[in-house]
């Protein structure tokens, strides 16, 4: 798998950006997006409107828009930033097939040198993802300093990945990846992390060019709401948190029981993690991943175990370790399963339960 690679801006003109669209979606802008588009166009880049149902007192600003040069698309309702996105894609795709796409925020954080820094930077040809990756100098509002800070180090324990932005909303794409990004689950600003986890998980590269923290008015024209939102962005994960700490007091309760009545630790391993993984099997399969009832299981099923058996000899050779260096039972359990807690939600994601990030929506 490959690393997140911090890249500068490639310097000098370059030819290749003309081939990127801007994708801006937008819900109730305001003149920063005219701005915006204007000075996109004299950079001689076109530029796409994604209205996500702004409603009737938008339509003078989004006029204008068009009227600056850019091709403007219309939801009746609004529907999320995911899927403004995606309706952008499919957009490009039949449209200006063969075309990169750089998506830019329509509320002034990000100025026309950066979007210019990331559409070079992505004619490179040689990433998947390229991040327009802010430093958080200077006056930035704290929900946006520390909501960063948290997510990214989230995403590093979730992925094994150091990525210095995973919210920002300046990214390239080649053209090459639209239907793929179609196919990432997500209708709201949680979609935006779940293409980073889904390159993470495909071991595709991202790299990240410098660009300038902007906020104006405090970040107040931003329509991400900070407790709904990172709920939304982090409920898989906490979903699984949920089902790995129901798993762990299951597993715990039935090994302390069983080695008090057996006097064997192997085979109380054994029997609380049979007890304890059919349940996690369960709740993961219909819960967390969300997996449709009546799809099929067979192969989910084979792949869980095969997972749970290296995990469980895992889990048991730290037991062994920690209890023979007179680390007391209880604690060596949590020490062994906190330590195997994210390669399990890793592979699961990844590798046992596949369908589901098709399925989701």
């Amino acid at each position: 798998m490959s690393a997140v690679t911090a890249a500068p801006a490639v310097p000098g003109p370059v030819a290749a950006p003309a081939l990127a669209t801007v994708l801006v979606p937008a819900y109730e802008p305001d003149e920063r997006l005219v701005h915006l588009v204007r000075a996109l166009r004299e950079a001689g880049l076109p530029v796409l409107v994604v209205d996500d149902g702004s409603g009737p007192r938008s339509r003078p600003v989004l006029d204008a828009a068009a009227a600056a040069g850019a091709d403007v698309v219309h939801h009746r309702v609004n529907r999320g930033k995911g899927e403004a996105l995606r309706t952008g894609f499919a957009w490009l795709a039949r449209e200006q097939p063969g075309r990169d796409v750089v998506c830019a925020d329509c509320d002034g954080q990000h100025t026309p040198a950066d979007v210019l820094a990331v559409a070079r930077r992505l004619a490179v040809g040689d990433a998947a993802v390229v991040l327009g990756a802010r430093a958080f100098t200077g006056p930035v509002p704290a929900r946006s300093r520390w909501g960063n800070a948290a997510t990214r180090l989230a995403f590093r324990l979730a992925t094994g990945r150091r990525v210095r932005d995973t919210q920002t909303g300046l990214r390239g794409y080649p053209a090459g990846r639209l239907a793929w990004l179609r196919g990432v689950p997500g209708e709201r600003f949680e979609y935006e992390l779940r293409v980073l986890l889904a390159a993470a998980a495909q071991g595709l590269r991202v790299v990240e060019v410098p660009i300038a923290t902007v906020y104006l008015e405090g970040n107040a024209s931003s329509h991400f709401r900070p407790l709904v939102d990172s709920v939304r962005v982090w409920a898989q994960l906490a979903r699984f948190v949920a089902s790995s700490l129901l798993a762990f007091v299951l597993d715990a309760l039935a090994l302390l029981a069983l080695t008090a009545a057996t006097g064997s630790l192997l085979a109380s391993v054994l029997g609380a993690r049979a007890l304890s993984s059919g349940v996690n099997f369960l709740v993961n399969r219909r819960w967390v991943f969300r997996r449709a009832a009546h799809g099929p299981a067979g192969g989910e099923a084979v792949r869980y175990w095969l997972l749970a058996a290296a995990l469980l000899a895992a889990g048991y050779g730290g037991l062994w370790a920690l209890t023979h260096l007179h680390v007391p039972l209880l604690l060596a359990k949590v020490a062994t399963d906190a330590a195997l807690f994210l390669v399990g939600f890793q592979v699961q994601r990844t590798a046992v339960f596949t369908g589901a990030r098709a399925r989701e929506r």
